[in-house]
């Protein structure tokens, strides 16, 4: 039998330059093409101009006092300037620090003070969020936040004003000296003890994921992306900007956040060769009223990840949106993120029941989680990939990296895959009890320490029960101290409201006296899903 083990094509060589690098070399080959699009406030820059308004933002961070190794916090929905930020900081060798637009209080200050985020990028509001309130009530808590920049206000204009003063050399100067494994950008991911954890990703990690996989779209240089996916998540900043500013395409920013309505918009008045989104947005896009009316002719190819795909939804995206070389991709921010990734010309059996094949330079393995030797094909076990793409490590975390990534360089994801005899892999479980609710990884462990800062809650167990639209929702088992009056779902909402995000609040809440248990005393987390799926229905 053949074992579970893989490496993939080495024939399109690495990357090895710097972000900056990059960006400006792709600038002198196409800089009449458009390098991104803002559809809601009608701007748009070439890549010569994006590049001049890239160096005056940078500029402007340096005129601030922002050195190499200082960390930035970016804290917006998508829109020019966050993109503006993630390509000015890594031309001066700042480490971008991505805020989720939906956390609240709790969440941004512990992120903003575990990462040590001395400059903060800041939208000032989205839908209901007062994101200056929010920065002024935790300013005080945060000893090293130097300077707030909030974007649309003064705060912008001073800021490319202030880099007046330094000089196009200076800008070359801190470019050269930089190296491309320096450490660019923290992402947080849930934690599974409580609190995001901050995978810290190279250069050499994000730019090379985003050119490989756009490379096996064929994304060329001229064609439309459209990206309604999040720039806060890898997927839009890595495989969506990256991805397009590495093969001189360009970045089209259909709305702030996801609006199915809008993104159709945006493809048929761009005419975009591609769209990106988990599959609840392409359902969305699909389900729209006006679906059939849209002229998406344009289109060609795109990528469907963040969850499992559904046969019908990827049937649709093929016939009914022309994306006929669409592609699932499969990873995790700590590997840039994409490790495994269907391949343009692939059939709709391997594009709906796969995660695809080994990406480019990397390797992947499936082994046994209790002995950790690799499994035969067709046997279950934990994936695991080492490469390029495996990330620096977990911002200040020594013990916690040396716990997903081992001596030899294997990342250990969690997830139980399995790996069938043509290569493809199919992800069959998580070892850990990981709740992926729209596209969104939610570990239960942070939500049940937050539910335990309830005075009324004694114990909490978070489990997540299956849901048609979301693929997953939340369920909180609670116990109630002695004497307490027992909560419902809508309790737990309004003690949970503007301090955990909107996809973290439990949807279901069930009381009880006891968690079921196993015979050593451990929760019965299975258990707790089947009951939790009757009782929910």
């Amino acid at each position: 039998m053949t074992e579970s083990y893989d490496a993939g094509p080495t024939d399109i060589p690495i990357l090895e330059e710097t972000i900056g690098a990059n960006f400006e070399r792709i600038a002198r080959t196409h800089p009449d093409l458009d390098a991104l699009v803002d559809v809601a406030t009608g701007r748009r820059w070439t890549y010569a101009e994006l590049d001049a308004e890239i160096d005056a933002v940078a500029k402007g961070l340096i005129a601030l006092g922002v050195d190499r190794g200082d960390r930035v916090g970016i804290w917006s929905p998508n829109c020019p300037e966050w993109a503006l930020a993630q390509y000015a900081t890594a031309k001066i060798g700042a480490i971008l620090v991505n805020i989720n637009p939906a956390y609240r209080t709790h969440e941004l200050r512990y992120v903003l003070e575990q990462s040590g985020v001395s400059t903060l990028i800041s939208a000032t509001q989205f839908k209901t969020s007062d994101y200056v309130a929010m920065v002024d009530e935790v300013r005080p808590d945060v000893d090293t936040l130097a300077t707030v920049l909030f974007i649309g206000t003064e705060d912008w204009d001073t800021l490319r004003a202030r880099g007046s003063d330094v000089d196009d050399a200076e800008l070359r100067r801190r470019g050269a000296a930089l190296s491309n494994d320096d450490p660019i950008n923290i992402q947080y991911t849930s934690g599974t003890t409580g609190f995001p954890k901050g995978a810290t990703l190279s250069h050499r990690n994000i730019l090379n994921n985003g050119f490989f996989v756009t490379e096996q779209i064929r994304l060329r240089a001229g064609d439309k992306l459209c990206i309604p996916v999040p720039f806060y998540h890898c997927f839009g900043m890595v495989m969506g900007n990256l991805g397009c500013t590495t093969h001189g395409a360009t970045i089209v920013i259909p709305a702030p956040a996801f609006d199915a309505g809008l993104t159709l918009d945006a493809i048929e008045k761009e005419r975009c060769a591609g769209v990106y989104g988990v599959p609840t947005m392409f359902i969305a896009m699909q389900n729209h009223p006006d679906f059939a009316d849209r002229d998406l002719s344009s289109l060609r190819t795109g990528i469907m990840a963040g969850a499992v795909c559904p046969v019908e939804v990827m049937k649709r995206c093929v016939e009914d949106m022309n994306m006929a070389e669409v592609s699932i991709a499969y990873g995790m921010t700590e590997t840039s993120p994409v490790s495994c990734q269907t391949l343009f010309d692939d059939d709709l059996e391997r594009r709906t029941s796969s995660i695809g094949r080994v990406h480019p330079h990397v390797e992947i393995k499936i082994v046994d989680p209790e002995t950790g030797d690799v499994v035969e094909r067709g046997t279950p076990g934990e994936f695991c990939t080492r490469g390029y793409s495996v990330m620096l490590g977990y911002w200040r975390d020594e013990e916690k990296t040396a716990e997903a990534v081992d001596a030899d360089g294997w990342m250990h994801t969690g997830d139980l895959a399995v790996m069938r005899s043509d290569g493809y892999c199919n992800i069959v479980g998580r070892i850990k009890d990981l709740v992926i609710r729209g596209g969104e990884n939610i570990y239960p462990r942070e939500i049940e320490e937050f539910l335990y800062t309830h005075p009324d809650i004694e114990d909490a167990q978070v489990v997540g029960v299956p849901d048609e639209r979301y693929g997953e929702e939340l369920c909180a088992w609670l116990r109630m101290r002695p004497g307490r009056r027992p909560l419902d779902a809508a309790a737990v909402r309004e003690f949970a409201t503007g301090k955990l995000a909107h996809y973290k609040i439990p949807r279901y809440v069930h009381i009880v006296d006891e968690f079921p248990m196993t015979v050593t005393g451990k929760i019965r987390k299975v258990e707790m899903r089947e009951e939790s799926a009757r009782l929910f229905g």
